[in-house]
């Protein structure tokens, strides 16, 4: 059975985590000086290796033969971690697992010492979905965790997580991970399964993300059954995108008030099979980057998607104002809001 990628390239060293040198320094000192804390919260976006960093920091506390903080990775207990067949680290699921008597069952169990490895690790995914009985169950262990109890919490939601659960943890924020860092991974993931991949393929990957390595790696999967090469062409007619000649085409009609032009190009478009949630998403990224260029033309370049040439973005600015602007990106995100409350998003 094919296994996915974000799976297969899951990091297993910290020095493989892209995108948070920031936090895994940290954490490498913390276990070289054995330093480590009791309670960890990871937060962050989707896809930005809160979990990853979780597991190969249950293995680094527990390893044998550690490497400068590093787990070895060939050690009985790294083994029996990465099988999944060790009771002493648990992966709970908070959104399913969400209800006091989990809580209360974890607490009465983590108490015991570990049956195998020097310390029992429980990473608690999704930790904002707790209910506030379980949250409350919770604060009690942590308040006084025994020594051989580590907790690693992470969240998408921080602001959810109660005061009384963030001051008893170190805090991490994990960063959407630059788009050039992602399509590097991608090109060196590519290379490693035989994907014939190009640099433009792997920006245009990149930029969809969004932040999310595990995004861009699904992505990368997706269009890898495609017989020849992962260009940005391919790519684009493969996810039913329109691409940013067509993109801004569309939007130099719209800004020229062209709706006959307008309509005809948008009917071709869907009859072609793109996904009109994904082009109105290009259509507002172009908006945006109109936009950036209107408002600070000069030191704005950095904040741009890179989707669109300098020419195109020359020729569009000057076809309509910053306030013009701001309405239309407005009315596209009340579409796709619209789109999605009306169930036709995917």
């Amino acid at each position: 059975m094919h296994l996915a990628l974000y799976r297969s390239e899951r990091p297993e060293r910290f020095n493989e985590i892209i995108g948070q040198k920031h936090i895994v320094r940290i954490l490498q000192h913390q276990l070289e000086t054995d330093n480590v804390s009791q309670a960890y919260l990871f937060t962050g976006t989707r896809g930005t290796g809160k979990t990853s960093c979780a597991k190969i920091l249950a293995k680094a506390v527990n390893c044998e033969n550690p490497n400068h903080g590093d787990p070895c990775g060939v050690c009985p207990s790294c083994r029996a971690i990465d099988e999944g067949s060790c009771m002493d680290v648990l992966e709970i699921d908070a959104a399913s697992n969400n209800g006091v008597d989990n809580v209360r069952a974890l607490r009465e169990e983590a108490v015991y010492t570990p049956s195998v490895l020097k310390k029992r690790v429980y990473i608690i995914d999704e930790v904002h979905m707790l209910s506030t009985p379980a949250f409350n169950a919770l604060l009690k262990i942590l308040e006084e965790p025994p020594e051989h109890l580590v907790f690693i919490l992470a969240t998408t939601e921080l602001h959810k997580v109660p005061a009384t659960i963030l001051s008893r943890c170190q805090r991490y924020s994990f960063k959407r991970i630059l788009p050039q860092d992602i399509a590097r991974q991608l090109l060196h993931i590519a290379g490693e399964e035989n994907i014939d991949l190009t640099p433009d393929g792997a920006d245009i990957l990149a930029r969809m993300a969004n932040g999310a390595m595990r995004d861009a790696l699904s992505l990368l999967d997706q269009c890898r059954s495609f017989e020849g090469v992962l260009n940005a062409p391919a790519i684009l007619e493969l996810l039913g995108l329109a691409g940013g000649v067509q993109a801004a085409q569309l939007m130099e009609f719209i800004l020229r008030r062209n709706t006959q032009d307008t309509l005809l190009l948008f009917d071709k478009l869907y009859r072609d099979g793109k996904d009109i949630a994904a082009l109105l998403r290009e259509l507002s990224d172009l908006g945006r980057d109109l936009l950036i260029r209107c408002s600070a033309p000069q030191g704005g370049s950095a904040l741009l998607t890179g989707l669109y040439d300098e020419m195109a973005l020359e020729n569009l600015s000057v076809l309509a104002s910053g306030q013009r602007l701001l309405f239309m990106l407005d009315t596209l995100a009340q579409t796709l809001a619209a789109l999605a409350s009306n169930g036709s998003l995917r």
